[in-house]
């Protein structure tokens, strides 16, 4: 990930930063445009009209179907990895005594991260391999058991679990989250249209 000639980054104001990663800062997609006044902060650090609702209706399918042993967060759930090193979730479950009620960012580390898309400012493809492959490093190591990504353009799921082979599902197949609890994004796309 480089910088551009926009600004330097230490003109660069903090809230265009999106995650840390070993103290280097990861802006959010767009904040050029800021920067540049051409865009309003708002709308590189907002969700789509489709991550909003899929967080919102993937929380609340998988809170239903989660023992009390559970805590599930959504929204940005920031994780504190180490000293300058953070990270978000979309959705984050955590075991209830993994979990502390906080204003800071989650020291401790989920069970399980959903990710819908990246807000990551990312230059070339092999810039967002890098993100994608440092970033599940990064949770592995922090503790997460397993990560969720979903890809709202290609319509694909991908599962990593520790020292195993990613998995990648399509839209319409079932995506297990924990024992007894899967997701099927296609169905829940359809029944929203039949409402």
């Amino acid at each position: 990930m480089t910088l551009t000639a926009v600004a330097k980054p230490k003109e660069i104001p903090a809230y265009l930063i999106y995650e840390l990663d070993e103290g280097m800062p990861i802006y959010y997609k767009g904040y050029r445009e800021v920067l540049l006044g051409q865009k309003d902060p708002e709308e590189v650090m907002a969700d789509s009209t489709l991550q909003a609702w899929l967080k919102m209706e993937l929380g609340s399918i998988i809170r239903a179907l989660l023992s009390s042993l559970y805590i599930i967060t959504g929204g940005e759930q920031g994780l504190q990895l180490g000293k300058s090193k953070t990270r978000a979730a979309d959705l984050a479950i955590f075991t209830k005594e993994n979990f502390v009620l906080s204003t800071k960012y989650a020291a401790n580390p989920p069970e399980i991260a959903i990710e819908i898309d990246t807000k990551a400012d990312l230059d070339s493809p092999g810039a967002t391999i890098d993100y994608f492959d440092r970033k599940n490093q990064q949770l592995l190591a922090f503790g997460v058991k397993k990560i969720i990504w979903i890809f709202t353009d290609a319509q694909i799921v991908k599962v990593i679990l520790p020292g195993e082979e990613t998995q990648t599902f399509a839209w319409e197949e079932d995506v297990p989250v924990m024992e007894g609890i899967h997701f099927n994004l296609q169905k829940i796309v359809d029944q929203l249209k039949a409402e």
